[in-house]
This record gives structure tokens, sequence and C-alpha cells, in this order.
């Protein structure tokens, strides 16, 4: 079959491939196309594929030569699926309508409770007009039942669409493409750290050793490989290399390369949807700096400062998005520059709990956790740590104070006879823990605690 009917897009909302033909495909086009994943759209008129992969995108650039971006977009699909769902309502509500009529038109036979006449030569048309009744009625209800599921079904739709492009979702999802391309960058950071092992040990007694043994990451000998070593059926050397040999392969693997350039496209797509990234103008300190590299996949990263700025180094080749190498020393500004470029936000410091205090009090109050707007006290009781730590951990918890300025402990009443479950649960005193100078949001007003 001809190129030429095809055409092919590609769209970034769902990061799935669609195919068109401007005719039938004829059956070894077609098992190829469906080989590859893609099913038919019968109310599109078109295959689609459910996510991007590199060898769908070399499927459909042998097809249709190029692959176009997607005209129609997320909305406008979701708006069409809702029409005809719309549509299919409006049918089924004009069935429901039509089979109620002539349920109505044929229950006139028995107006003002006519019975049905036992052994009269009426009876046989009556009961065939009585079950032709009901199965009006019924066929009526189960329409008038459909009409309320496609309804819901488009309501579905749209609720799906709003809440795909809603800023939440759009944040999440960008999570879950940095977490995809940690999962690929970790797989190259094993792959360079088995490469730099063996080329440290070049020794047969060395790779002998080495045979068995594994890296954090994973194993440093392919499992058939170690085998055949074990049998005699590999020589140390020849290990060695295939092993070398593996070790790069990974690294230089072009799919992975295709992989991470997608995932770094899709995650400048959703960013530059969810808002533009500020660039960072806080203090720039090594802590940050790691928190940067190990969340676009660089194996243990550590930071320092250096002459010029900051020195980021690891123990594997850094992600080439960041640096060609294991090691990157940039000036600050370069380092916020090259953090906007990927889209980095430094998260924004998570403000500290108040601090638990172990003060002696009648009573303390905190906010119900259960009911909002309404109040909680706790009767306070003095008991050792040991007592304290023998309490189950599910039993035992820390409130914050109605002030909001202080946490206190809290367990189950040790004097309460019942099961613990029961118990009403009260303030702890730690006898034998240092004891706190009473807050100042309670001094004169205990009420305030």
């Amino acid at each position: 079959m001809e190129q030429s009917i095809f055409s092919a897009t590609y769209s970034p909302e769902d990061n799935k491939l669609r195919l068109y033909a401007d005719r039938r495909l004829d059956s070894e086009t077609y098992a190829r196309v469906k080989e590859m994943g893609f099913k038919w759209a019968p109310k599109q008129e078109l295959f689609v594929a459910p996510k991007w992969t590199p060898a769908r995108e070399d499927f459909c650039l042998e097809l249709a030569g190029e692959i176009d971006p997607e005209l129609t977009t997320l909305a406008e699909r979701a708006e069409a699926k809702a029409e005809r769902l719309d549509a299919l309502a409006e049918k089924r509500d004009r069935q429901s309508n039509a089979f109620a009529r002539v349920a109505d038109d044929l229950s006139q036979a028995f107006y003002m409770g006519q019975p049905i006449l036992v052994g009269h030569q009426s009876e046989r048309k009556a009961r065939k007009t009585q079950e032709r009744m009901h199965n009006a009625m019924d066929k009526s209800v189960r329409a008038s039942k459909a009409v309320q599921y496609w309804q819901w079904k488009a309501a579905g739709v749209e609720r799906f669409a709003n809440m795909k492009n809603s800023p939440r979702t759009r944040a999440n999802r960008i999570k879950t493409l940095l977490a995809d391309l940690r999962d690929i960058q970790r797989s190259l950071n094993h792959a360079g750290l088995c490469l730099k092992v063996w080329e440290k040990n070049t020794s047969d007694e060395a790779i002998t050793a080495l045979s068995n043994k594994r890296l954090k990451t994973g194993d440093l000998v392919y499992w058939d490989h170690a085998t055949a070593f074990r049998e005699g059926k590999l020589a140390a050397q020849e290990l060695r290399n295939i092993s070398m040999k593996n070790a790069q392969a990974i690294l230089e693997n072009p799919s992975r390369r295709r992989w991470i350039d997608h995932i770094l496209n899709r995650l400048a797509y959703e960013r530059d949807l969810l808002g533009p990234v500020e660039r960072y103008e806080g203090e720039l300190t090594p802590v940050i700096l790691q928190a940067f590299a190990r969340e676009h996949g660089a194996h243990k990263p550590a930071a320092k400062k250096s002459e010029t700025g900051f020195e980021l180094t690891s123990s594997a080749p850094l992600p080439l998005h960041i640096a060609n190498g294991e090691s990157l020393d940039l000036t600050a500004d370069q380092w916020r520059d090259l953090m906007q470029s990927v889209g980095y936000s430094v998260p924004e410091k998570k403000s500290a709990l108040p601090p638990i205090l172990n003060f002696r009090a009648g009573e303390l109050v905190a906010p119900n956790r259960y009911h909002a707007g309404e109040t909680r006290t706790f009767r306070q009781v003095e008991m050792t740590k040991a007592q304290y730590a023998a309490i189950h951990s599910d039993a035992r918890w820390v409130e914050t104070s109605l002030c909001g300025t202080f946490r206190f402990k809290v367990a189950p009443d040790p004097d309460h006879k019942g099961p613990y479950y029961s118990s009403p649960r009260v303030a702890v005193f730690l006898t034998d823990s240092k004891t706190h100078e009473t807050p100042e949001s309670l001094k004169g007003n205990p009420e305030a605690a």
C-alpha cells in the first residue's frame, strides 16, 4: 500500500499517536498497524495508539513520512463525544415516550378496570393486549434508564476533560514524568558505575572475585554470563569484555536517549501550560543543588562551594540535560539559569511544627479534629516515659493546642477499666522528662490552651 494514503499526528495533551488513512487498509498493513498497538476509533475514523513509543513513532514515519501536530484538542474531542452521548440520550428519551404512548393506548382496553373475562371469546385477545402493554411499559422504563445513563456518561466525559486540564492534575503529571525520567536515568547510572568498576579491575583474580558481586544499583554481571563463567564456558577476560560491552551498549542506546528527550519535551509542554517557572533568586546552597540533581536522576549527587561558585559531582555520569560528564562547576547565576531552563522550582520551606511541651496543667484544650469549629478538652494525667512508651503507637499521638503555639502528648486514660479503644483520651505529663515553662499564651488565660 502506498505511503501517501497515510497521515500521522501526535498530541502532547494525551501523549498519543494517531494514524489517518483515506481508504480501507489491506490485510497485511492492517495486521502491522494492530501489531504496533493501534486501535480503530470508528467515531473519529482513525487509528490511535495508547501512548508514544520510539517504535510507534518510527512506524508512523515509515507510513506517513512525517508526524504533524494533532489539530483537535482534548476539549474538542470531549465536546464531540459528549454531543454524541447527548444525542443517544435524546434518542432513548424519544423511544421511552413512544413506548409509553403505546402502553397508554393499549391500556384503554382495560379502561375503568375492565377485567379479562375468563372463558369468553375475548379472553385470548385481552391477554395478548395485556402482554403487549406490559412489554411496552418495560421498554419505556428501560429506555428511560438509558437516558439517565447516557446523560451521566456525557457529564463524565466533560468532567474528565476538565480534570485532565486542571492545574492540580497537570502538576501530578509533571511528578509522574520526573519519576519516569529517574527510572531511565537509573539504568544509565548503573551502566556507568559498572563500566568504572571493570576499567579499574583487569586481572583474572579481580574479575573472578567480581563475577558474583553486585553493586547497590544492580547486578555487575548478567546472570547467564556469570553462569557461563562458573561453568568454564567463558574466560575471565571474555567475561570482562562482554560486561563492558553490555554497559557501553546501555549508555549508547539511542532508544533511551529518545525516551529521555521525549520526556523532557513533555515536561516543557506541561510546565509551559502550568505557568512560567520563576528563576530562583534566593540564597543558593549545596543542598538545593543536590535536590535539583537528584530529582532529575543523578546518582548520589554531591555539591560543594568552589572558586567559581558551586561544583556538582556524581560517581556516575550526570544526566545529559544537566552536564556531559561526572562533574559540573558553575557560578550561582549559571546554576539558577540552568534550574530555570529545565523547569525546576526550588520547593518552599515547610513551616516548622509547634514544639511539644511538657508542663503541668489541669486540662488542655485542642481543636476537634473530627468536627470543624468545635474543641476538645483533655484532662491531664501523670506517667513516666516507660509507661507512655508501653502504650500502643496507634493509641497515642500529639495534639496542637487551641492557640497553635505548642503541642502536647495524648494517650488513653490509664484509670479506665474497660478496653483502651473505649477509653477517653487524656493529656500526658511525663514525670521523668524535662519540664517546660507554662507557655505565655496560657499564663492568666488557661482557656487559651
